[in-house]
């Protein structure tokens, strides 16, 4: 009875497996090496999407930027203005009286401005007319006010100049965004080659799983037909049924482990669900070393974090120097010159203009603050130095961080070789073994298993190095935004992604 339930059992699962093969060979099978992997990831993934948008936003608040020092040309209009009230009017002998007031007013103004990054001013160019229309109650009267240009500077002398630093802070974020792009770009790679590893391995170990199934069924079927002639004893067939069960049900937990990363797979590449995967293993593997302290320099130049401890710093010396600005003796200068008149009629109203200046010179000088600007300086001198600090001590972590990837890298090759060597010897080690078995020569069936335990282990061990060599080898391209295996610095058209 036991024996027929398991026929049973083994009849509907390898009828199952011959349905799904036939399905699977009634679709395409798309195939995809690692670089075809990360070259979609890059292309299409939600991480190089998301970078992508990211990048454009900081490219348009530069450009936002930038526009803020380019002359501003604004027209202002009133179009009209109508006022009929009574109002409060002064008479000339020192009375006020309720008027009845009925006007309409129009103006149209020019002007074009421009900032001073250098001094934190504005200069300022404008033109423009005005007309009062004054309707009386049995008359009315027209007038006109032009002011045919007018030229002038505002200029704070000793206030906190933002657009000095902006100029020295602003292109540092901008070009910090481009690399950190750059850096996106390499850990999206990163992330792409564990998926496609997670997927591989998945796909190795379900291949494994169906092949030693296939190999414990011939073993099985071998010893039951020795134990019918006595040639070996009850535990070992046993022993054999027993690994054909779990092979069985090792196939059946693979089968989900892949189907579960695969759909991880297909997800992060925004692949079609009904597309059917294989995975090519990397036939081959650059092997070069990585010279340690270029790698350090190489990171500092390029990387987004050898920008940011520069912006950080010069933000704190920003903050510092506000502090220092703000709450004391301040003073700003307008001045302003042109030419005016005024007429009944238009024509006349841009004849013989009369000119026109304005200066002023404003102060403030704080008499009592109660110590508050001077305990402004020294909360932005302590974060001065707490900024200081953190770099210095960040520009040390992060050396140390590149060279320790650098030396985990270089020993890549060598751990690679190890691997594939180890893979080859478990392999011929087992298929000895099975061979020797079966004619025989070896009646000890542990024996067996432990040779296809380290054939097994062997091989996913090797593609597990694949993997970690792979990463290594994208997350020094991350650390340095440098391409060693070429020598030249890592290159994106940033023009084609602002289309």
């Amino acid at each position: 009875m036991k024996r027929f339930k398991f026929d049973v059992i083994r009849a509907v699962f390898i009828l199952f497996f011959v349905n799904v093969i036939n399905y699977s060979n009634s679709q395409n099978i798309v195939k995809f090496n690692l670089q075809e992997v990360i070259k979609i990831a890059q292309d299409q993934s939600p991480d190089a999407q998301i970078a992508k948008h990211q990048y454009r936003r900081s490219y348009w608040s530069y450009r936002t930027f930038k526009a803020t020092y380019l002359p501003g040309l604004q027209l202002d209009a009133t179009l009209p203005n109508i006022n009929r009230s009574i109002n409060e009017i002064s008479a000339q002998d020192g009375t006020t009286v309720y008027t009845p007031q009925s006007l309409q007013s129009y103006s149209v103004a020019l002007s074009v401005n421009q900032k001073i990054g250098i001094t934190g001013g504005e200069v300022f160019l404008s033109s423009g007319i005005q007309r009062l229309d004054n309707n009386l109650s049995d008359t009315s009267i027209t007038q006109y006010l032009t002011n045919m240009v007018n030229i002038g500077i505002r200029q704070p002398i000793f206030h906190y100049n933002p657009y000095k630093w902006d100029r020295l802070i602003e292109p540092m974020k901008f070009e910090e965004a481009q690399r950190l792009y750059i850096e996106t770009n390499e850990q999206v790679s990163i992330t792409a080659v564990d998926h496609f590893f997670s997927l591989l391995l998945a796909q190795i170990e379900l291949g494994i799983a169906s092949k030693n199934y296939a190999n414990y069924d011939t073993l099985y079927k071998i010893a039951l037909g020795r134990y019918n002639l006595g040639k070996i004893a009850e535990n070992e067939l046993l022993q054999l049924e027993l690994n054909l069960l779990k092979a069985e049900a090792s196939v059946e937990n693979t089968e989900l482990d892949y189907q579960n990363k695969l759909f991880v797979f297909k997800s992060f590449l925004r692949l079609k669900d009904e597309e059917l995967v294989e995975l090519i293993p990397p036939a081959e593997t650059p092997h070069f070393i990585v010279p340690a302290q270029k790698a350090i320099v190489e990171a500092k130049n390029n990387t987004s974090a050898g920008l940011e401890f520069q912006r950080r710093m010069l933000e704190a010396e920003s903050q510092l120097n506000r502090a220092k600005r703000e709450g004391r003796f301040d003073a700003e200068l307008f001045a302003s010159f042109g030419l005016t008149q005024t007429s009944t009629d238009i024509e006349y109203a841009y004849k013989d203009p009369l000119d026109e200046e304005r200066v002023t010179l404003g102060i403030t000088v704080p008499i009592l603050d109660w110590g508050r600007a001077r305990g402004n300086i020294k909360m932005a001198e302590s974060s001065l130095d707490l900024v200081s600090t953190a770099v210095e001590q960040e520009k040390i972590d992060f050396e140390q961080n590149v060279f320790l990837n650098v030396m985990q890298f270089n020993m890549q090759e060598k751990q690679l070789r190890i691997a594939a060597k180890s893979d080859t010897v478990a392999q011929k080690r087992f298929e000895v073994t099975q061979k020797r078995y079966m004619i025989g020569k070896v009646n000890d069936v542990l024996e067996l298993n432990n040779a296809q335990i380290d054939n097994d282990n062997s091989k996913m061990n090797y593609y597990r190095s694949l993997m970690t060599y792979w990463k290594s080898y994208f997350e020094i391209r991350k650390l340095t935004l440098y391409d060693f295996r070429r020598d030249m610095p890592i290159m994106v058209d940033f023009d084609e992604l602002m289309n």
